[in-house]
């Protein structure tokens, strides 16, 4: 039986609260400079891309400013093409697109939590 899709938004947004947590006061270049916390950042991507899956089309549709199609992409990209990675892009991933996506899914939570 497939998992219900409000379990992948918990997951999502632990996820991203784990991020948060990481990276608290750090810099891209401590990010740069830190392979635990890169790796356990990258892989925290993995996770919210991979939960993002699972949110059926109509819950995606809630919420149109997210790109959905990226976020569900780039844990392949985080997965298969590793040896190009950008430091800069995922740091930017993290402080310019992590925020309004933990607000979206933050929402979501919100709008399907069970009486």
């Amino acid at each position: 039986m497939a998992r219900e899709f409000r379990h992948a938004l918990g997951d999502m947004l632990a996820a991203i609260e784990g991020i948060e947590t990481a990276v608290a006061g750090k810099t891209l270049a401590d990010y740069e400079n830190d392979w635990l916390l890169k790796h356990a950042v990258q892989r925290a991507i993995e996770i919210i891309s991979e939960a993002s899956r699972a949110l059926p089309e109509d819950v995606r549709d809630l919420r149109p400013e997210i790109p959905w199609p990226q976020v569900r992409t780039i844990g392949n990209v985080l997965r298969h093409e590793y040896h190009g990675l950008s430091d800069r892009i995922i740091w930017g991933v993290v402080v310019d697109e992590l925020p309004a996506l933990k607000m979206a899914v933050a929402s979501l939570i919100a709008t399907f939590k069970t009486p």
